[in-house]
This record gives C-alpha cells, sequence and structure tokens, in this order.
C-alpha cells in the first residue's frame, strides 16, 4: 500500500522541486506510512522514507510501518531537525503549511542548517487522499453499512417521549456493538426548532410526535468514516413537513442521477440548489452539498458554490442537501456515495421515508 503512495508523492515532489516532503498532518501520516499514532513526522526523499516519533510508539511503527525507518525521538522533534534533515542531505524542504503552526514554522526555521530552505504546501496530499483506492472504498462502505444498520435499529425502537440524547445514544450503541472503531463525529440529534441549527446538540428534551428530527451521525471502521443523516417525523407529517421533505428529497435526487467525472464541484451543488430555489427556499440551504469523506470526516473535494476543482472518479463524498427553517425546524437528507466513471454509486441503503409509526 504505502510503495504506490509514495511513489506518487516522489512525483509530487519533483513538480514542487523539492528534495524531501515533512509530513506531520495525522491523517496524511497515516495514508502515506500506516502508522496511526498520534505524535510523528514523516520524512520522505527520492530514496528514503524515515518516521521519527517519541518512545511511546516505536513498537507500533515496527508493527503499522515497517518499510519505514525509524527515528528515535528522545526530546522535541525540532532539537533533532538539524541532524535529521543534514543525513537525509535535505536542501528544498516542503512541509504542511495548514498544519505548522506560525509559532512551530518560526521555531524550524531557526534551526534549519544554514542554506537549507522550508518550502510551504497545502493540498497536495488532500488530493492524494482525495481519489480512494478499492481496499479503501471497501473499508468506507463497511462504515456506511454499520450506520446504515444502526439507524434501521434505533427507527424501530423511536417514540415520542424519548430524548435527543436517548437517541444519539443507542445509535452509538449499536455501531460499536456492531463493529465501530468509534464515532465519526459527535452525533447530532436535533427535534423541531433545535434542527434549524446544522450543529445541533442533543439535548433532554422529550421528542414529541409531530415535528422533524434531523438526526447526523457516523462511525468508523478500519480507519475511514461514514457520515449519514436522514430527517424523522414520528406520526403522521403535516402539509409544510410534506412539501419541504420533498423538495429536499428532489434536489438529492436530482444530484446523485446527475453528477459525473469531470463536473466542478460548485456544478454539482448547482444541481441541487437550483431545485431548492426553485420551491422558494434558496436562502434556507446555506451550506454546501458535500464534501469529501475519508480518513477524516471532511476531506476533499468540495461541493460548495466556491469548489472549481473537477470530480474524479475514485472520489467518495456526501450529498447532503437541506433547508433549515428557525422556530421551525429542519429537513437534511445525506448518502455518502463514490464517483465512478458513468456516474454515483450510492453507499448509503437506509430508508428515506420520514414516516415513523406512533406505535
Amino acid at each position: 500500500m504505502s510503495d504506490s503512495r509514495l511513489t506518487a508523492l516522489r512525483a509530487k515532489m519533483k513538480e514542487l522541486e523539492v528534495d524531501t516532503f515533512m509530513v506531520s498532518q495525522p491523517e496524511n501520516r497515516r495514508y502515506v506510512s500506516g502508522f496511526t499514532g498520534s505524535a510523528g513526522i514523516v520524512f520522505v526523499t527520492a530514496d528514503a522514507a524515515k518516521l521519527a516519533t517519541d518512545f511511546r510508539y516505536y513498537e507500533q511503527v515496527k508493527l503499522q510501518a515497517p518499510d519505514f525507518e525509524l527515528i528515535q525521538l528522545t526530546g522535541a522533534a525540532e532539537k533533532m531537525l538539524p541532524e535529521i534533515l543534514t543525513s537525509l542531505g535535505s536542501r528544498r524542504v516542503a512541509f504542511e503549511s495548514d498544519v505548522v503552526t506560525h509559532d512551530l514554522y518560526q521555531t524550524f526555521a531557526k534551526v534549519m542548517p544554514e542554506g537549507m530552505e522550508l518550502v510551504p504546501t497545502k493540498e497536495e496530499l488532500y488530493w492524494m487522499r482525495a481519489v480512494k483506492e478499492a481496499d479503501e472504498i471497501e473499508s468506507l462502505r463497511k462504515a456506511v453499512s454499520l450506520g446504515d444498520a444502526a439507524m434501521d435499529t434505533m427507527r424501530a425502537m423511536l417514540t415520542p417521549g424519548m430524548t435527543e440524547k436517548e437517541v444519539a445514544w443507542k445509535l452509538e450503541q449499536e455501531m460499536r456493538l456492531a463493529g465501530a472503531e468509534k464515532l465519526s463525529f459527535d452525533i447530532i440529534c436535533a427535534a423541531g426548532p433545535a434542527g434549524a441549527m446544522s450543529h445541533a446538540v442533543p439535548s433532554d428534551r422529550p421528542i414529541p410526535a409531530g415535528v422533524p428530527i434531523v438526526i447526523d451521525m457516523g462511525c468508523k471502521f478500519n480507519g475511514y468514516c461514514s457520515d449519514l443523516t436522514r430527517t424523522l417525523i414520528i406520526g403522521e407529517p403535516d402539509a409544510q413537513f410534506r412539501e419541504i421533505y420533498d423538495t429536499v428529497l428532489r434536489a438529492q435526487e436530482r444530484a446523485e442521477t446527475e453528477i459525473v467525472p469531470g463536473m466542478s464541484g460548485k456544478d454539482a451543488h448547482k444541481l441541487a440548489a437550483e431545485v431548492i430555489g426553485d420551491a422558494g427556499y434558496a436562502d434556507k440551504f446555506g451550506h454546501g452539498l458535500g464534501h469529501g469523506v475519508g480518513l477524516a470526516i471532511h476531506e476533499l473535494p468540495r461541493l460548495s458554490p466556491v469548489a472549481e476543482q473537477p470530480l474524479q472518479p475514485g472520489h467518495v463524498f456526501s450529498v447532503e442537501p437541506g433547508i433549515y427553517l428557525p422556530e421551525w425546524g429542519g429537513v437534511r437528507i445525506e448518502d455518502m456515495a463514490v464517483l465512478l466513471d458513468d456516474g454515483v454509486d450510492v453507499m448509503t441503503q437506509t430508508s428515506k421515508d420520514p414516516v415513523v409509526p406512533i406505535r
């Protein structure tokens, strides 16, 4: 796995005209080396691959990144940086400018040997990660299936009077018992007006019948995330709910049907935004249509009004249009999908029927 990724990174280094790449962002570090520890720096050159970390992770590096030479840090990494880079013969050293703080950059700059240059990079590794390999897609599908199953189980037990926290806890239990490593993010369960807040926090409020319930959830399997949103209602919905829900569903269905390789993230977003705008809710859909999902819950590509980059086969992303009305609530429907040569393959399989009968 790491061989092909190192080859791709080395090709990118030639484009950037650097001889060394320092990788410290956690998901990027794992992607390149396989190492899952919380601390460390990967150093890649044309003919070397090394991983510097502290005593806590020496044995873990040997197990997870056997093709990387272990550099045993005995103090702060920046103190050993001159020695490491000098041993590599480095002259132009790429670093991740969106990860390295200004203070840390200044520290690095002070200790860099004379004649050595730090070269800032930002999204090179993120775009490499955006195109998923077959084994990555398999892990993503498994994470999605765990979320689907948890949602199905929770729907079957949802009744008026359950609190938002109880719903969130039941979903977490189901995913973990089924084999999830952890949550992708804190679960959102927001009933009634709280659903108008895209990132609402579950409360102790009992959920009544007849109000929209926005549930956003996900889990990790083999390091890869899932992301799922369904909007439910207990009992028979009124005309307003039906109108808003059907509008969001039509927006999602259009996007999932018409997104194709080569389309920009901006144009993908527009597919759904037009449906919502035509229904009179243009100003009630204030976020992007979707985002890449992988080792991180939010990664490239972006599907938003400002995303110019073209979508490619192998990109995995969410498709999550929504409408949000303060004092009423919200409706969001989210699937995860992988882009194939001929269009979108929707991974998410749990029902989109919003109605939960009163039991």
